[in-house]
């Protein structure tokens, strides 16, 4: 299967999300990652759903998003032709000994320390999910505390803007 992003403009009304997340498990598609927020238009969020799928199947899906009442434009960003990033933080055992090796850690991958306990560091990092799953990599045998990850976020490459595009023909 096929990992598809999906960058979804939806109006910001109460139970959109509820409707476009009921599509994808009414198709049986396990959401990898969704994402939402407000966009530079007032009044339009933008989605970016991310899912394992066939061609044909996403496909479906995107039509039967098309025809939800709410759903304003979608499009599939291929990671070429656009900019994808996950955003971590990680909370990592690092105590006097073992502190600096952590830090430096972070370091390689530009990630930043964001909190210093005398017991723990937090990290923060953000890029491709294969470069967050390295780092988890190097930090677990300091012992990875705790972890919360967003979902990919997305944008297209260049000067186009999809919210321009979709409102001027809606």
């Amino acid at each position: 299967m096929a990992r598809h992003t999906l960058s979804v403009l939806v109006e910001d009304k109460p139970g959109v999300l509820t409707r476009v997340a009921s599509l994808f498990a009414r198709r049986a598609f396990n959401i990898n990652s969704l994402a939402v927020g407000p966009t530079e238009v007032p009044g339009v969020s933008r989605m970016t759903v991310v899912v394992d799928a066939e061609g044909d199947l996403i496909e479906q899906v995107t039509k039967q998003l098309n025809k939800l009442v709410n759903v304003i434009k979608i499009v599939e960003l291929v990671s070429e032709s656009s900019v994808q990033r996950d955003h971590i933080l990680i909370k990592v055992r690092a105590d006097a000994s073992t502190r600096l090796q952590v830090t430096q850690a972070a370091d390689l991958f530009r990630a930043s320390v964001v909190d210093v306990s005398p017991d723990a560091l937090v990290i923060e990092a953000t890029g491709h999910p294969e470069k967050l799953a390295a780092l988890l990599n190097v930090l677990e045998p300091f012992g990875v505390r705790e972890l919360v990850q967003s979902g990919t976020l997305a944008i297209g490459r260049g000067s186009r803007s999809m919210s321009d595009r979709a409102l001027r023909t809606a």
